[in-house]
């Protein structure tokens, strides 16, 4: 006879749904099917430098609500990140990122394209879908995002990233906030 613990239970079961998440973000639907993702999944260690890099951004900037999310992490096994890199689509017709067309778009890079993060918006959207039909709480963070940009945990050029963390306990870490 096989017994096997809650915990060990648990952290399968939230690999499990952290797989699902990255499959669900990448199958999102993208504006002309252009791909400007990059998702990378977060555990132990990486999540513990995520935490302290947020912690010293609250301190650096003021912005103490960093912190409070540094300490949500913590409480997490996982967390899902997602990141966009800037590119003009090439549509014709658009101007909606404030300039006459995507040309004159690229000569402003630092300028998102309207469709990559609006793009990214569906993808993380999807992502946290499947924690709400697998029952496991979840929180969209930018705050997240921005220490894993600064602490280079993407491989590519992404400019614009969220991080959702994952949890599975009896109380929700992300409600009362």
């Amino acid at each position: 006879m096989s017994i096997k613990d809650e915990k060990s239970l648990v952290k399968e079961t939230l690999r499990d749904v952290v797989s699902k998440m990255v499959v669900a973000a990448r199958t999102a639907p993208k504006a002309r099917g252009t791909d400007t993702f990059e998702i990378r999944v977060a555990e132990g260690e990486s999540i513990r430098k995520l935490a302290e890099r947020m912690v010293e951004i609250a301190d650096e900037y003021d912005v103490p609500f960093f912190k409070r999310d540094a300490a949500n992490i913590l409480d997490s096994s996982f967390v899902f990140l997602i990141g966009t890199t800037i590119r003009a689509i090439g549509l014709k017709k658009c101007s909606m990122c404030g300039f006459s067309g995507c040309e004159e778009k690229k000569r402003h890079p630092d300028v998102p394209c309207v469709f990559n993060t609006g793009d990214l918006g569906i993808a993380m959207g999807s992502a946290a879908a499947v924690c709400m039909d697998h029952r496991v709480d979840n929180r969209i963070m930018y705050t997240v995002g921005q220490a894993a940009m600064e602490l280079g945990f993407f491989e590519t050029d992404v400019r614009i990233a969220h991080g959702i963390p994952v949890s599975a306990t009896s109380k929700n870490p992300f409600f009362d906030r």
